[in-house]
């Protein structure tokens, strides 16, 4: 499978540094970009804290002092909100809290036709600006991509999105989150936040296959921590049971899958656990790639990888019979940009740089 690579001057430099910064605000994250590589990423429990959601962006905006404040958004759909167009309407009242707060700057909202519209468009149709941010990764994957037939392939902390890319721009099967769940395009599992319960009932223990407790006991960054695909981050309390992101942590994690106390499970067992509920989540991906091809009528001559879990994009490729060309947005944008790609995509567009 050959991969292209280059370096990360693909930035086109245009505009001052502190003249656009974007927004994309999930569930769980809520990251920052300007579009010409500066990025930032936190974690933040919006279904826990959305009533701080104000001051959270109004701080990042107060430190970079941006004339025009654009975003995207996935949060809506977290459950503290009734509907998506009451959680569209607090995060769009958000931005713009901020955006007055930080010298009155402009602010727009990335629509899943891509376009930019104000605030009270957005609001005013809230399922066209709901869950666009795979959009606008899709529109730079396709400046990236060299290829005619193309799918995109953005793993990150709780989702899959895969997008087909058709002469050099996005060709989606379906452009809401129901629809694009009936066709392949949303898969519900990520590098982080997907339950290891959701991707296994059984597990390999002392020579046989124990079932495993449906509990958030451990989750699948502990899964690809074991496996040596995630970098250890000691400081990191974002898991499933506020511990550290660590090995012998995520080992702990996993032997409470079976019930088991932490000491019975040893090394090597956890990391055969691990390889198991890797191999059911890639198999999990590769399925929905599958249908997206067949349902395209095509094979695509080139996979772009993005997101930080391009570990896995790549174990559900080497499911595949077929051995297209694949280009990495991480090897080429590095991989604190690639993981904020949504951000640095809207913050792109509206400079300009990308069409």
């Amino acid at each position: 499978m050959a991969e292209r690579r280059a370096d990360a001057s693909g930035d086109s430099g245009r505009g001052d540094p502190g003249d656009v910064l974007a927004f994309d605000v999930g569930g769980a994250n809520v990251k920052a970009a300007d579009g010409l590589g500066w990025v930032h990423s936190e974690p933040f429990p919006l279904w826990q804290r959305w009533r701080e959601l104000p001051r959270v962006l109004e701080r990042i905006v107060l430190d970079r002092r941006p004339r025009r404040v654009v975003a995207t958004m996935t949060g809506e759909i977290a459950d503290c909100y009734p509907s998506r167009a009451d959680g569209v309407a607090d995060i769009v009242a958000a931005v713009v809290a901020a955006a007055v707060r930080g010298d009155d700057a402009s602010v727009g909202i990335y629509r899943v036709d891509g376009a930019i519209v104000p605030p009270d468009e957005a609001v005013a149709a809230p399922l066209r600006v709901a869950a666009a941010n795979w959009h606008a990764v899709a529109r730079l994957a396709a400046t990236l991509s060299r290829r005619r037939r193309c799918l995109l392939v953005d793993v990150g902390s709780t989702t899959t999105d895969i997008v087909p890319l058709l002469d050099g721009a996005p060709g989606p099967l379906a452009h809401d989150d129901q629809g694009r769940m009936a066709t392949g395009e949303l898969v519900y599992t990520g590098i982080e936040r997907t339950p290891v319960a959701a991707l296994v009932g059984r597990l390999p223990w002392r020579g046989g296959m124990r079932p495993v407790a449906s509990e958030r006991f451990a989750q699948s960054q502990d899964v690809w921590l074991l496996l040596g695909a995630l970098a250890e981050r000691p400081e990191s309390r974002d898991t499933a049971d506020g511990g550290p992101a660590t090995v012998d942590a995520a080992r702990r994690r996993l032997a409470r899958m079976l019930l088991a106390d932490p000491d019975d499970v040893g090394p090597d067992e956890a990391v055969a656990m691990a390889g198991r509920c890797a191999d059911r989540q890639a198999r999990m991906v590769a399925g929905a790639i599958g249908r997206v091809a067949a349902a395209l009528g095509w094979l695509p001559e080139e996979i772009v990888l993005s997101g930080h879990g391009q570990c896995l994009t790549r174990r559900a490729l080497d499911r595949l019979a077929w051995r297209p060309e694949t280009t990495s947005l991480p090897a080429i944008l590095g991989d604190a940009v690639s993981r904020a790609a949504p951000a640095h995509a809207v913050a792109a567009i509206a400079r300009g740089a990308v069409p």
